[in-house]
Parts: C-alpha cells; structure tokens; sequence
C-alpha cells in the first residue's frame, strides 16, 4: 500500500481506522505512517494524525520510539492542529518518559493559558498534566489555578475536564490532610 496516497484519498473514521491497521501490521508500516504525520506536508499530516492516535491506542507499544517526535510536535508553529491535538491525546494516555517531561509540562501549561488553543488540545492538556502531578505533585496548585483562573471564558468541555481534574486533586489533598 502507498501509505501516502492512501492517506490523502480520502478522510473520515473508517478510513483513518484501516490506515492505523495497516501501520500496526509492521513496524515498517507504522514508520511509514509515522513519516507522513511528522511530513512538513500540511494535508498529510494533518489526515495522518487521526491514523496515528488510532494506532497508537491500538498498540501503545508501537508509538515508543516516536515519543520524541510526539513531543517535537509541541513546539513546531505552522503546523496543523490535528498533530499536535493528537499527538497530545496519546501523550495523555501513555507512560511519557521522565527526559520529556519538562517539556511536555510546559507545552501543555501553555496550550491551556493561551486563549486561542483549541478546546481538544486544552483537555489533552488537562488530563496530560494532572496524570504527570502524580509524579510531581507540586504542579497541582499551578493546574488547579489555571483551571479556576480559565474557568468563566472556557468551554463546556474545558469545564467537564477541569472539573473532574479538580475533583481528583481535592480528593487526594483532603486524604493527604486526614493523615
């Protein structure tokens, strides 16, 4: 299969699912479709990232040595927001390892703060930085800040997100405090 080709023939659910099959029948195959998202290549890319995140959650294992680029997507500009709006989306769900954390921290503090950010990508964040306070709680303060601070101009989304975010960390501080 021309991975490209097929990739640009068309865009919905169904084809972006047989796409990510595709790429997880081989590691070459998941290269190749990891080369069209990383591709400077603004179509491609972006019809690329909806495989990817499908892929990704298909087989997690797949996308670990591409963590690097999931996290370089974060920075670039000029790019479509379906990259960075899934490649967000599997770094909520997988274990980020400890060299990028920093990174994605700021990446994804900054989405949130900046007005403009796409709702999905700001709930990506949410959820990408409460799961990365478990292993640095002195960042709770600073999410649950930001999410009452953003509260009133957010979206229902960002609400939905923010206020199960919220609940979970009131949780665990209050059972910090019984003890």
């Amino acid at each position: 299969m021309n991975l490209r080709n097929e990739i640009l023939k068309e865009h919905n659910k169904e084809h972006a699912l047989k796409i990510a099959d595709y790429a997880c029948s081989s590691k070459k195959s998941f290269k190749e479709l990891m080369k069209c998202f990383m591709s400077n290549e603004y179509r491609l890319a972006q019809r690329a990232a909806w495989s990817v995140s499908w892929a990704a959650k298909k087989k997690p294992e797949m996308i670990e040595p591409y963590i690097k680029d999931l996290v370089a997507a974060l920075r670039k500009k000029n790019i479509h927001n379906a990259v960075i709006r899934n490649s967000v989306r599997i770094l909520e769900t997988i274990e980020i390892p400890e060299q990028f954390h920093g990174e994605v921290m700021n990446a994804c503090f900054s989405f949130i703060e900046t007005p403009s950010t796409p709702v999905a990508i700001k709930a990506f964040s949410l959820t990408t930085l409460f799961n990365l306070s478990k292993k640095y709680p002195e960042i709770k303060n600073e999410l649950r800040l930001i999410i009452e601070e953003r509260w009133n101009p957010e979206t229902a989304a960002f609400k939905s997100r923010g206020r199960k975010i919220l609940k979970a960390i009131n949780k665990k501080t209050n059972k910090a405090f019984l003890l």
